[in-house]
């Protein structure tokens, strides 16, 4: 099992993460960044008309491994102009 650090970034700034998770192999890194990235907005969303959520991945060395992001628009149509 390898340690892995999601840090999130979203519109409160960045939150780095100091305990890590343990997952079985790389192949996991997916679904927990779909986990956090979903939950995260569920609790945000909406908060305005534009956000962007983005987790990126470091490896038990700090290294950076991948980064994933959700972005959420609103634009509204029936606006008079």
């Amino acid at each position: 099992m390898a340690r892995y650090y999601f840090d999130l970034h979203n519109g409160e700034g960045p939150t780095r993460d100091e305990h890590g998770t343990e997952l079985k192999s790389r192949d996991d890194i997916p679904k927990e960044v779909t986990r956090i990235l979903l939950d995260v907005a569920r609790d945000e969303l909406p908060a305005g008309d534009r956000m962007t959520i983005a987790v990126t991945v470091r490896d038990e060395c700090g290294d950076p491994v991948t980064v994933a992001s959700l972005v959420f628009s609103n634009e509204w149509l029936d606006v008079i102009r």
